[in-house]
């Protein structure tokens, strides 16, 4: 099968964990860039990606690179590009999003209307006919300008990856699924550990991790746009993907997850999340405040998610709540603690210094991963020993 170049963005600050997940899959990484993880794959590395990568945002399918400081510049790269390769003549093919930093270059309307007519005038010239139906597959392409040079890819996800499809309920400042994934994997975790998140919410942090120790893929219970692309996928790299991930999957586990949160409405809006995941017999949940945040086990995780005062009434409320964070972290001595927040006085109010700090973008928000790490635990001897 053909290769290609594929494009998966991801949160600014995560670039490492997603590099990781995708070697993992057993694809060649091309490039490591803020924001992005650009690797090599055939077809079935579009499927694969789509159906089991954790951390990407969307997989993208690299049409190529333009540099353009002008409009004329941009129609006659955009023009060049081998588009008839990938969109059909029946194809419905749009540029979605434009994005520019440090560019001259900066209308997002402007760059998609520029870019549509270049690739019309492009498919016109290849398929001698000068009106497209566009009544077949959807090709949504979408172009990030980073000081005057485009990257250019057609989306193969379609909805956003973090869209996993269990989520109907949210909270009032809900994390995203793919955010909650990656923060877990820079973590130590695994499924014979204990983990608690005390700000559970919408569920997302106790539900990923449920999946990632059953092993459900993220993608199996979705549907992606690449997969009306019957000219360049075959119908079987969709059906050999499924299969995988259906056999990986393993949940008569026994694992000790668990979310509390003080809003009772908000703990059932978890539970049927879980339910929808598939997950909801490996998670306890549980009304409960921070204050109660206790465990008779030791060194178990806390992955958590604490409010950061984004309205000014809530600003005042903070370091009340992040003193009583620090007090509950007292009681649990032996356990590792997490949480990411955009609250520069957490760690003066929780009380001690983070042994690790990690910056992290979520969106345009500038949050901090505060890594609270404790002992390991004893290992286990073996007979004999």
């Amino acid at each position: 099968m053909k290769m290609m170049e594929l494009i998966a963005p991801c949160h600014f600050g995560l670039e490492a964990v997603l590099k990781r997940e995708i070697l993992d899959l057993g694809y060649e990484i091309s490039k490591v860039e803020d924001g992005r993880v650009t690797f090599f794959g055939d077809p079935q590395a579009i499927c694969d990606a789509n159906i089991f990568l954790r951390t990407a945002e969307r997989i993208l399918l690299k049409v190529g690179t333009v540099r353009a400081q002008t409009f004329d510049e941009l129609f006659e790269g955009t023009k060049a590009l081998p588009w008839e390769e990938y969109i059909p003549k029946d194809g419905k093919f749009w540029v979605t999003k434009a994005t520019s930093i440090k560019s001259k270059l900066f209308s997002p309307t402007d760059i998609q209307s520029i870019m549509k007519k270049a690739m019309v005038e492009r498919l016109k010239t290849v398929y001698a006919q000068d009106w497209f139906e566009e009544s077949g597959a959807a090709f949504p392409v979408r172009v990030t300008f980073m000081k005057d040079e485009a990257l250019i890819g057609i989306d193969t996800s379609g909805n956003s990856l973090h869209k996993r499809g269990y989520r109907k309920l949210t909270s009032k400042a809900p994390i995203t699924e793919t955010l909650a994934a990656a923060l877990i994997m820079l973590t130590p975790w695994n499924r014979d550990r204990i983990l608690v998140d005390p700000f559970c919410g919408s569920g997302t942090f106790p539900i990923e991790a449920a999946m990632m120790a059953a092993n459900i893929a993220p993608g199996m219970n979705r549907e992606f746009i690449a997969e009306q692309w019957r000219h360049l996928i075959p119908k079987q790299c969709w059906y050999d993907a499924l299969d995988e991930a259906r056999e990986m999957v393993d949940d008569q586990i026994e694992v000790d997850i668990q979310g509390y949160d003080i809003d009772g409405n908000i703990v059932r809006s978890a539970r049927e999340n879980a339910r929808l995941a598939g997950v909801d017999h490996l998670i306890h949940f549980q009304q409960r405040p921070v204050s109660e945040l206790r465990h008779p086990k030791k060194y178990g995780f806390v992955i958590t998610n604490p409010p950061y005062g984004e309205r000014i009434e809530e600003k005042a409320n903070l370091p009340k709540l992040y003193r009583e964070i620090g007090k509950s972290f007292e009681g649990l001595d032996s356990w590792s603690e997490y949480l990411i927040t955009a609250y520069e006085d957490a760690e003066k109010y929780i009380g001690k210094k983070a042994d690790r700090n990690r910056k992290i973008y979520n969106g345009m928000m500038k949050t901090y991963f505060y890594q609270f790490l404790g002992p390991r635990p004893p290992r286990a001897k073996r007979s004999g020993e």
